[in-house]
């Protein structure tokens, strides 16, 4: 048994630390083989991958937010955030197209 901290990880609160050890760890992308599936306290399922630091256990919820994000990583879209700034990562569903951006007049 280790003495980990465990935490379970939305990708609304994935920091730019978490997000760059599930890149490293799973560079092609996680499988099905890579999936934790479990009950959290309210008995729904929850689908996670996991990454661990020296102290702490992260279970990252998957989604298809998730996927995308890591296949999009690059790690100098975060250098002006801390490693630990949930805000840092954004949702891909609402970053804007090179195209769609307005000009101000």
């Amino acid at each position: 048994m280790d003495n980990l901290k465990r935490v379970i990880v939305d990708f609304k609160k994935l920091t730019p630390e978490v997000l760059k050890l599930l890149v490293e760890k799973y560079p092609d992308g996680y499988d099905d083989l890579n999936i934790i599936t479990f009950k959290n306290a309210q008995g729904e399922r929850i689908e996670a991958v996991e990454v661990t630091t020296e102290d702490t256990k992260y279970l990252v919820k998957i989604s298809a937010k998730l996927e995308t994000t890591m296949a999009n990583y690059d790690e100098d879209d975060y250098e002006d955030f801390e490693d630990d700034d949930p805000d840092a990562v954004v949702d891909p569903d609402i970053i804007p197209e090179e195209g769609d951006l307005d000009d101000e007049d």
